[in-house]
């Protein structure tokens, strides 16, 4: 921070001004000014002095909060001397402070445990914290909520205390675990039915139990199960203690997920869930939705946890199946917010059927999934005063989508051959509401994929009834029956007499503009499934791409329609393919030309990425099947549509969007002919190469690797293609070395290490013998510290592909030059690469990035092993042993483990595995 310390007086300004002034551009200004306050070293002091002031909530508050972050962020700014006079301020403050603000009271706890947990010279701090206040009645809120934040701290994100710390202090916790139910029971006792008093208790609970320190037997017998029932059986309890009350039994339910070491409890849990079944009638009688939810959540995390004992033994003890009766029971309350909670819980115990396969199991288990859908297909129904479609973008669209998501997932329990066959009776012999016909539309649609379409006469009958369904039905109906042809393309294909009236159906569809994009997507998996038989058809797909904004569709939709009208194209004779394809694109090429004059006449730049991504489309789904020696039917067309593509580009170089566009259509053009686009190369590269340099956008890279990988095993393009690359990188590298430039252009080194690997793959020698190599390895090695997940990846498998070029395919004549231009890079980067990766691993990267770490370091040990033993001790020495807290992050037993794993590996995932184990030292 410039200037010094702020005066106490600036900073109080700063706060008010955050919290008060009118003025949007104000707040915003005290907003950065006091988060770099919150950076600096001035902060400690300034933090404390505010709370010892206790001025208003406002600056106490923002005090607590500074406190909080430090310790979290920077509490290695603290020499250790400090840490007893922190931890005794702390603790003063909040006592001081416990009636001013209940968010205050949480901030300081916050603080008070995170120092706990970094402060190894604190021994037994719950014991201490207890024996300071627990006599203390005022006292024991604030107590208590240190008490509750302490465990959920152990496992947080923000503070790297390492696992030699982390299983220390879960030790000590487990150990005082008993004095702390103890304390909590007798505030129960001296506080009776205080309700705030009973939440934080229960919170408190709940946070122990979920760190899963507590004795289970302990508990079983415990005062405090026995009230959390009664409360919970108790029709009178407010909502908000009725919530943390039911926090705390699921929270407990979670943590005897292991039933068998735990029975005791277990079965305490179980009997005491099974009460609750009046409690939740009544809460339905009085229409209270929170309880009821809350009771659905119980139930279902009871049956969670009992899942594998239910499957194991089902109807016996702890099997009893009288869980998924409770579960039954809320899948019929009216709303359906209730039953989604349990989903999760029926998805599992199908996947645990699945894998037994066992038919006499899945007997008894049959009803239940019976009775469940019955439920969903009624909870999946429209109001019957509902108009138009059905809505799949509000809430209760997205719970349909997952309705349709879990039956998909259990049908095989009932056999989705005889539950549609059950759903199409229903609308056969009944005569339905709308609503109701409509759902049944809907969860037929789910199944129909996974119904055998082989010689089956329910499917073709089902299929001839849809089709056959007049206009005056109602339009949510006429939705769902679009959707349920869709997904019955099989049938289709496996009986095209019914493709003419399918068609004719979906064409009537296509015309109204609210099913439109419904048509249009069944027409699309139509084309998917049933390519020969569409090839007939072509010219009506034509005629609908030609007047596709004459419906009314969503992008989606059109897209869908141009990639099936694709698929089927690439199916036509070759000698039709050219012409017809230049027809599909025609329309779009027309709009495209139509763009650029208006561009030059008005000076205006219209968008053309609606003709441009279908341009995309088309050609990234024509592909005819060419043989050898035959010139690839499309490769005219795409010359014929270059220039235009290549004006476009010229005129939105300025665009990163619409520039993205184009090199995205070119990407596909250039694959649906492959070699034939090689006339294209030359002024494509030029092109690419000299926008870049005005504009450098990373799509440019990307490009340019599809041309690496079309091209780069041609001698004579290998020149021309590491001209590109040179001249690529230069605009990239002075990009990426701006301050903080890997971090702030993820795209571009994204890109850019996809482009030095297709170069790796298709021509090594060209690359590794080249100038530019040392800038790019350099460059790998800085970004391999990046925890972004695309990038990561990208970076970690040029280095690993790099490497394995020095002892792939030996059989090959340019081997030895490989080998040996490898052993030179590796002599002048190796360690640094280790060295690198080992921090990396540490400090920067989240554990699924790892095994991609892992491929590297094998590929440079199996590269040379000696030399990176040697490599590897000298990375380890060079960690950090101790955290500043004073707790040991890594011991010199632990190190020398680490290498012996890593070093004597005799595979790639025994040194994940060891990598894995190493890196939560520091996490």
């Amino acid at each position: 921070m410039e200037g010094g310390k702020p005066s106490l007086t600036l900073v109080y300004q700063a706060v008010q001004a955050l919290y008060h002034d009118p003025d949007p551009a104000g707040k915003e200004r005290a907003s950065v000014w006091l988060g770099e306050l919150q950076r600096s070293m001035y902060a400690w002091e300034i933090s404390d002095q505010l709370l010892q002031l206790k001025q208003d909530v406002e600056s106490c508050y923002f005090a607590a909060q500074t406190m909080k972050m430090k310790i979290q962020t920077s509490f290695f700014e603290l020499p250790p001397e400090t840490h007893n006079a922190l931890r005794d301020s702390l603790l003063s403050h909040i006592q001081n402070l416990k009636d001013l603000s209940p968010i205050i009271v949480t901030q300081l706890a916050l603080a008070i445990a995170d120092l706990a947990l970094q402060m190894a010279s604190w021994k037994g701090c719950v014991h201490t914290l207890i024996e300071k206040y627990n006599n203390d009645i005022s006292s024991m809120p604030f107590l208590i909520e240190i008490l509750t934040v302490l465990p959920e701290e152990v496992h947080s994100r923000s503070l790297r205390i390492g696992a030699n710390r982390r299983t220390e202090i879960i030790e000590d916790l487990a150990y005082y675990s008993s004095t702390v139910v103890t304390l909590l029971t007798s505030c129960v006792e001296k506080t009776g039915n205080d309700e705030k008093m009973l939440i934080k208790v229960f919170r408190c609970l709940g946070s122990w139990f979920n760190l899963g320190v507590l004795d289970s037997n302990f508990m079983a017998s415990n005062q405090l199960l026995m009230v959390l029932f009664q409360v919970l059986q108790r029709d009178e309890t407010s909502t908000n203690l009725h919530e943390a009350a039911s926090d705390c039994v699921c929270s407990s339910l979670y943590a005897i997920e292991n039933v068998d070491t735990n029975v005791a409890l277990a079965l305490q849990l179980f009997q005491g869930v099974l009460t609750l079944e009046t409690a939740y009638h009544m809460a339905v009688a009085r229409e209270d939705l929170d309880k009821v939810l809350n009771y659905c959540r119980i139930f279902t995390e009871l049956c969670e946890t009992f899942l594998e004992t239910t499957v194991r033994s089902p109807g016996q003890g702890m099997g009893d199946l009288r869980t998924l009766e409770l579960l039954l029971i809320c899948a019929g309350h009216p709303q359906y917010e209730v039953v989604e909670i349990s989903f999760n819980f029926w998805y599992r115990l199908g996947e645990h059927l699945y894998k037994i396969n066992d038919a006499a199991l899945h007997s008894i288990f049959r009803p239940y999934i019976q009775r469940l859908l019955h439920c969903l297909a009624r909870h999946c129904q429209l109001d019957p005063d509902h108009e138009g479609i059905p809505e799949d973008t509000d809430d209760f669209g997205e719970f349909r989508m997952r309705v349709s998501d879990l039956v998909k997932d259990v049908i095989f329990l009932v056999g989705s051959m005889e539950c549609f066959s059950q759903l199409y009776s229903t609308l056969k012999e009944g005569n339905p509401p709308w609503e109701v016909t409509e759902a049944v539309l809907f969860i037929m649609a789910a199944i129909a994929k996974s119904v055998d379409p082989e010689n089956n006469p329910t499917l073709s009958e089902v299929l001839q009834q849809v089709v056959l369904l007049p206009e005056s039905v109602h339009m949510a109906v006429r939705y769902t029956s679009i959707e349920l042809v869709g997904e019955m393309s099989e049938v289709v294909d496996r009986n095209p007499r019914f493709l003419d009236p399918v068609l004719n159906y979906l064409m009537k569809g296509l015309r109204e503009k609210p099913l439109a994009s419904a048509a249009a997507k069944a027409i699309h998996n139509i084309c998917s499934v049933c390519r020969d038989h569409m090839a007939q058809h072509f010219q009506g797909l034509l005629d609908i791409a030609r007047s596709l904004d004459s419906f009314a569709l969503s992008t989606e939709a059109a897209i869908g329609l141009l990639k099936g009208t694709a698929l089927v194209l690439g199916r036509l004779p070759l000698e039709k393919i050219a012409e017809c394809l230049s027809d599909l694109c025609a329309v779009q090429v027309l709009a495209l030309k139509k763009l650029l004059a208006e561009d030059s006449t008005n000076g205006k730049s219209a968008d053309p990425t609606v003709w441009l991504d279908r341009l995309a489309v088309i050609f990234r789904h024509t592909n005819p099947i060419v043989e050898n020696g035959q010139t690839h039917p499309c490769q005219k067309v795409i010359q014929e549509i270059w220039p235009v593509l290549s004006e476009t580009l010229n005129i939105h170089q300025a665009d990163n969007r619409i520039v993205e566009r184009c090199c995205r259509c070119l990407r596909f053009a250039v694959r649906c002919v492959g070699k034939g686009s090689a006339s294209l190369l030359q002024p494509l590269v030029t092109q690419m190469v000299g926008v870049y340099q005005v504009y450098p956008h990373s799509c440019f890279l990307y490009l340019g690797s599809i041309l690496v990988d079309e091209y780069g095993m041609e001698e004579g393009c290998r020149q021309g293609l590491l001209d590109m690359l040179q001249a690529l990188c230069m605009p990239t590298f002075q990009l990426l070395e701006q301050p903080n430039g890997l971090r702030n252009h993820p795209d571009t080194v994204d890109d850019l290490f996809r482009l030095a690997t297709r170069f790796v793959q298709r021509s090594p020698v060209t690359l590794l013998s080249s100038s530019i190599i040392v800038h790019i390895i350099q460059c790998a090695i800085a970004a391999t510290a990046l925890d972004h997940r695309d990038v990561n990846c990208s970076v970690m498998k040029f280095v690993r592909d790099l490497i394995h070029t020095g002892v792939a395919n030996d059989h090959e004549e340019d081997f030895e030059v490989r080998k040996q231009l490898i052993g030179q890079a590796m002599e002048q980067h190796g360690q640094q690469l280790v060295t690198q990766l080992m921090h990396s691993c540490c400090f920067c990267l989240p554990p699924y990035t790892l095994p991609d770490v892992a491929e590297v370091l094998w590929e440079v040990m199996m590269f040379d092993r000696p030399t990176f033993c040697r490599w590897l001790e000298s990375a380890l020495k060079g960690l950090p042993k101790e955290t500043s807290g004073g707790a040991v992050t890594v011991t010199h037993k632990q190190l020398t483990d680490f290498h012996k794993q890593v070093t004597s590996a005799e595979e790639c995932k025994q040194v994940c595995w060891a990598i894995r184990e190493f890196t939560r030292l520091f996490r």
